[in-house]
């Protein structure tokens, strides 16, 4: 097996090599998509921002990144790279491919300052452990039965007028309820960018997977505003001879209130011919402590977001603290050797400053241990007791633990 990733040259692609990098794309994943999607993402990734391999002519290997802004513990942003199209050819397994375009994507972003933290979802999450990525976000998949009594009112919820609307035309008004409620919950990224509303909206056979068109339901303020809104599709189901055992697919969910998102979702489980509705959710969300009988909607944990820090001390620095935290931690980063040494992490809830250091360490850890806690979701402490993270002054594990965790789960609400 040869890892002399020196032979396989990676870059950004060409204009002219933009067809040959979706079909390996496509190939890799084993999809047909129409080619109105390939030119959506040519738009949210740009060319400069794509990464390819190359055996000579033969594109072997295709990645890029989308920029974000993330909303990390203490309802702040750190600009961020969202990683995908990751793929490597068949053919030209385990010769260090991926190790290269990997390394590519974080020392470019490490010395043009444009990322502090970068993130992923992982098809296959054995894969990115090895470059620091670390699961940062988890949620609830929920198949819920069919029964707005099902589901308790809570005061304000039976107040709103609830509409159909057009999923394109409304993208504004929804997208304004999105941009209200996302710095409240870490994980959660702003949409920057027109083509990102083509993206929430997109709804053709490839998209449908068996189910109905791309549904839209609003529910409007007593002034007529969007208080909450679902992207939603119905897969009909009419075989059973007894009941129409019909499935809600559901896309995504927010409300600017309680209120408003409780009422949402007594719609969505209410819909005529449908048996059950299928969703994610965070996994401190409110639904499962208004549901009659959680049990039934088989809440199931997914690993979902997995967060890699670029460069330690800005991305440690952007985020805020829910206890005061002064500790100095030993990180060994070979993959990114620049956040190799000692740094002393000092912060709470007003700000934080994170700098290299020669002092004693009280924490040794990696970068993947670092993202897994980054956003809040899993703590230190948990780390530490599985043997992750090794503490050389007692007591810093559990005070750091403190501050890292975020009272509310990070999410992340939609794939990229």
């Amino acid at each position: 097996m040869s890892t002399n990733a020196a032979a396989y040259p990676v870059r950004p692609i060409t204009k002219g090599e933009t067809e040959d990098f979706y079909a390996q794309l496509n190939f890799a994943f084993h999809e047909e998509p129409p080619e109105e999607m390939q030119d959506l993402w040519l738009r949210l990734v740009s060319r400069e921002r794509t990464v390819a391999a190359f055996d000579g002519d033969e594109l072997i290997g295709t990645g890029g990144d989308i920029p974000f802004e993330l909303t990390v513990p203490g309802g702040v942003t750190v600009p961020t790279a969202g990683v995908t199209m990751i793929t490597v050819k068949a053919t030209h397994r385990r010769r260090g491919i991926l190790t290269g375009m990997m390394r590519h994507q974080m020392t470019g972003w490490h010395e043009r300052g444009d990322a502090a933290v970068a993130t992923l979802f992982s098809s296959e999450p054995a894969i990115y452990g090895r470059f620091g990525y670390g699961v940062g976000t988890h949620a609830l998949a929920l198949t819920i039965p069919r029964g707005g009594e099902g589901l308790s009112a809570v005061p304000g919820s039976d107040g709103f007028q609830m509409r159909m609307v057009d999923p394109r035309k409304a993208y504004d008004r929804c997208q304004a309820v999105f941009d209200a409620v996302r710095l409240g919950r870490p994980g959660m990224v702003a949409r920057i960018g027109k083509g990102w509303g083509d993206v929430a909206t997109l709804d053709n056979e490839f998209t449908r997977d068996d189910a109905g068109p791309l549904r839209c339901v609003v529910a409007e303020d007593a002034a007529g505003q969007v208080a909450g809104y679902a992207r939603y599709q119905v897969e009909a189901d009419f075989d059973n001879p007894a009941r129409p055992d019909g499935k809600v697919q559901v896309r995504e969910v927010h409300g600017r209130d309680l209120a408003s998102y409780i009422a949402v979702w007594r719609f969505l489980t209410d819909i005529d011919l449908t048996l059950e509705i299928h969703a994610e959710v965070p996994t401190d969300d409110p639904l499962m402590f208004l549901l009659a009988d959680p049990r039934q909607s088989v809440p199931r944990v997914e690993d979902v977001l997995y967060v890699r820090l670029v460069d330690v001390d800005r991305a440690l620095a952007g985020r805020r603290y829910a206890a005061p935290v002064d500790v100095v931690f030993e990180l060994a980063d070979p993959f990114c050797p620049w956040n190799t040494g000692r740094w002393r992490l000092s912060g709470d809830a007003d700000g934080a400053v994170c700098t290299p250091t020669t002092d004693p360490a009280d924490l040794v850890l990696g970068p993947r241990e670092l993202g897994t806690a980054y956003l809040g979701g899993l703590s230190l402490s948990a780390l530490g007791r599985a043997g992750r993270v090794e503490e050389l002054r007692p007591g810093a594990l559990a005070a750091a633990s403190r501050g890292f965790v975020s009272e509310v789960a990070p999410f992340a609400p939609f794939e990229f």
